[in-house]
């Protein structure tokens, strides 16, 4: 199992498989949060395949806010290495305060700029 797979992440996406929120644009429901530095994902669906997790994201804070499907055991693997900075190795982590709330909800100004662009 991958160090990201966590009884928490199972439980917020057990009654969310991929596919689930299509449609729901700002409604929908983000399940966790995983960061690395100023880079955020925002997990809305997943679904076990074989020995993985695919999810359905939108990150923000790398190079172009996007939205698409990550690879939970990938994810895990990501690492930036800033020893040289005196800073060690990070990881993505999953925020565990986190309690699964609409889209629309969310206090993250790039988050809430990419969702603005996909308004009628």
């Amino acid at each position: 199992m991958c160090r990201l797979q966590t009884p928490q992440l199972e439980e917020g996406l057990k009654d969310y498989p991929l596919y689930s929120q299509d449609g729901k644009g700002k409604e929908a429901i983000c399940r966790a949060i995983f960061a690395l530095g100023s880079a955020r994902w925002f997990i809305l669906e997943g679904e076990r395949e074989g020995g993985d997790t695919i999810m359905f994201a939108i990150v923000t804070g790398l190079i172009e806010d996007e939205y698409g499907y990550v690879s939970l055991n990938e994810l895990s693997e990501v690492e930036l290495d800033l020893s040289a900075q005196g800073y060690g190795k990070l990881q993505v982590r999953q925020q565990t305060n986190f309690k699964p709330t609409a889209l629309k909800n969310l206090r993250d100004d790039r988050l809430q700029k990419f969702l603005a662009r996909f308004e009628d």
